[in-house]
Formats: C-alpha cells, structure tokens, sequence
C-alpha cells in the first residue's frame, strides 16, 4: 500500500474513534445519531445517509436520523419491510449494495419523490444488538458516481454497532428511570399505607387490650379466661407489629430521634427476659445470662434498647426448637458494649443471611412458613443500632443455630456529636 492510501484511512480510523469517544461521552440520542450520519457521509463520501428503526406498533421501519436539510420532511415517513431495501437489510440482517438503482424495483421511491431526489446507488447495513435487528443505517449516491467498496462496508457496519449501542443504552437507560420512578411511586403509596394503617390500628388494639385485661380480671370461668388470654395475647402480638411498623415509618420520614439517658444493661436484660419467659417456657426454651459487668451502664434510649433486645430475643426464640436454649452475652470492647444473642435453633442458609435485616425478609416461604411476624424486627433492631451510632451483624450455620451480636457505645462522646441525632 502507497503512502498515498495510508492518510485517508487514517483519517477513517480517527473519525471513527471519534464517534466512539462521543458514544462514551452523551447521552443524547439524537445528537449522537446525528452525529453518526454526518460522519458515514463524510467518510463513504455519498450525497445522503439516515437511519431508520423498527417501530413496533406500525411494524415498518421509521426514519430517526438523516441531513438537517431532509429530517424534517423524514420525520413521519415509514418504510416497508417488503419491497424496501432497508426493509430487505433489517429482515435478512445483511448488507446490500444497490449499484444501479434505476434498474432496482426494490428502491422505496415515495422517500425520494417526498424530497425531489433521485436515489442512483445505495449501501445499506443492519444495525444489529446482541444479533437482533433494531433497525438500518443507509448512505445514498456515492460521489464521482464511484463503486460502493468493502472498506465502504467496513466503515458502515462499525457506525452501525456505534448506532445500535447508542440505541439500546437510551432505551435501556430509559426503562431504568421509568422502573426508578414507579418503585419511587409504590414506595410512597407504602409508606402513606404504613403510616395510616399503624396510626389507624393503635386505637382498637388498645381497646382491646384493655377490655381483655378487664375481663381477664373480671371473668370466674376458668374457660372463659383461657379464650380472654388468648385473645389478650394476640392483640399484643398485633401490637408489637403496629410498634415495628411505626418505627420504621418514622426512621423512613427522618422523624426517628434518641432521647438519651442513663441505661443498667444488666438490669434491662433482665426486664426484657422475664417479658419472654412465657413464651420461652412454652417452648422449653431456656434463656442463660453471661453478663460481664453486672453494674455497666451506658448513654441511650432506653425505650429503643428494650426494642433492640426485645426483637432479637424474641426471633432466637421463635425460630429455636423446643428444648433450646438461648444465650445472652454482654461484655466491654474499647469503649462499646457488646451484646451477642446466641441461639441453638434452626440457623440460616448462607444465600439468605446477608438478607437477614432487610424490611419484610422472611427466611421461610410466607404461604408456608411456621413461625410468627412479618419481617420487620431484625430490620427495627438494625435500624435502632445504627440510631445509635452502633453496628448489628449475624453469623449462622444452617441446622446449627445463630449469633446476632450488636455494638452501642458506652458513653455519650462516643456515641454523638448533637444531643439529638436524627436518621
């Protein structure tokens, strides 16, 4: 090859990692398309050149890039797939020459008797994503009245690839945004529901509570107080569900604050296990202490902490065999106190463990499943941590059991900056 010829296909080569840059570049799809039309006319040096896509609803290719001097009047053209050389190129997904175009039946002339131009040759290429048609790029009318060449169709196929994956990005990145603003929109109309239902829920629960209690009191039938007792501890089952999902409403809105106070750790254990115990002695679940500092008291909300425990616990006993037993650890770590809720139970598979404090997450299938709640206490009791400035994280071995151990600092420099900390 003659210096002569290395120049201009240099030149090819730089303009096409032009286009590539801009591809990388923006994200407007019009200009980048435009942009590729300028640049197969420049360097296949033709009269013309445009790219149509397939539209599904009028199942022809339409016109979506073309000369500033022919958009207009393209816009709302549709070609054939039959009886169309671009609709020859999209179904066949190959490229064609048209070297006479007056002898070629196959030429859409309703395009140039729209524009008063007369197409004499054509080189068309498919663009293709993932090797399916999207649509086609064309360039008309080489000038000189010179032969379409294979580097022709080189340069013509790679402005094709740069086309069909500028294409698919937008659509895609489209969708994204429109699958964005719809889980935006269900989030919302969530948390209005939550937040409505939890507020709209705490006056008959505590109707009943009451009126059960006073009843429980009341009743001198030994039938009759067993059926009180049970509808008692159902509603504060129901309660307990309406507290989670007004806390999580209320971290969700920011409204969440700690209100910070002198807590014996020992000593609120204590109160949270013998809340428990019924339910841990329904089950023959034993409930062991190792607490290291039986005096230790830190800087919280003591209300949250309850919460911390309360749910933790709670889940070691409910997915713990009968005849278990439940540990609970505390001891001090460089200015944090440790606690470690340590159970024999069921475990955790491995897939679902980093799952475990997500919202609603339910290890066990919901139609199915065994055990009690709706998947907000681990998520609460992460959720009052982190309020906390601490951390929560959980191990466990599937059939063998599981430890959910959490941080809270011990005093208040180490655990904020404000008196009040928000999330």
């Amino acid at each position: 090859m003659t210096p002569s010829h290395k120049k201009p296909r240099t030149q090819d080569l730089e303009r096409l990692l032009e286009i590539s840059r801009k591809l990388n570049s923006t994200q407007d799809l019009d200009t980048l398309l435009t942009s590729i039309v300028e640049a197969a006319q420049e360097l296949i040096q033709c009269e013309a050149s445009s790219i149509l896509l397939y539209d599904e609803d009028a199942q022809a290719l339409k016109f979506v890039a073309a000369p500033i001097s022919q958009k207009e009047e393209l816009k709302n053209m549709l070609v054939p797939l039959k009886n169309s050389v671009a609709g020859r190129v999209y179904r066949e997904c190959q490229p064609v020459i048209i070297q006479d175009g007056k002898s070629t039946p196959d030429i859409f002339r309703k395009v140039d008797k729209k524009l008063t131009f007369e197409t004499r040759d054509l080189l068309a290429a498919p663009l293709l994503f993932r090797d399916d048609p999207i649509g086609v790029i064309e360039v008309i009318n080489k000038e000189g009245g010179d032969p379409f060449t294979a580097d022709d169709i080189h340069i013509l196929e790679t402005l094709a690839s740069h086309a069909a994956t500028a294409i698919q990005n937008t659509r895609l990145l489209e969708e994204v945004q429109l699958a964005y603003a719809e889980l935006e929109q269900l989030d919302h109309l969530k948390s209005n529901f939550i937040s409505i239902a939890s507020h709209e829920l705490r006056t008959p629960i505590g109707l009943v509570l009451g009126y059960s209690s006073v009843l429980k009191e009341t009743a001198t039938d030994k039938d009759i107080r067993s059926k009180i007792d049970v509808i008692h501890k159902s509603a504060l089952r129901l309660k307990r569900v309406v507290e989670d999902l007004d806390q999580m409403d209320r971290s969700e809105r920011g409204q969440a604050q700690v209100h910070r106070g002198s807590v014996r750790i020992a000593a609120l254990i204590q109160k949270t296990i013998s809340e428990l115990n019924k339910k841990a002695a329904a089950k023959e679940i034993s409930i062991k202490t190792e607490i290291q500092d039986k005096d230790l008291i830190i800087t919280g909300d003591e209300k949250k902490i309850t919460t911390i425990l309360t749910n933790i616990i709670d889940n070691a006993i409910a997915f713990t065999p009968k005849g278990g037993r439940v540990l609970i650890s505390t001891e001090k770590i460089s200015g944090y106190m440790k606690c470690s809720i340590i159970d024999n139970g069921i475990g955790i598979p491995a897939k679902d463990l980093p799952r475990v404090f997500d919202r609603f997450f339910q290890v066990e299938n919901p139609m199915t499943r065994k055990h009690e709640g709706i998947g907000l206490g681990l998520s609460v009791a992460k959720t009052l941590v982190e309020l906390h400035k601490g951390e929560i994280w959980a191990q466990s071995v599937e059939g063998k059991g599981s430890n959910f151990s959490f941080l809270l600092p011990i005093g208040s420099k180490m655990a904020f900056v404000e008196n009040k900390v928000f999330i």
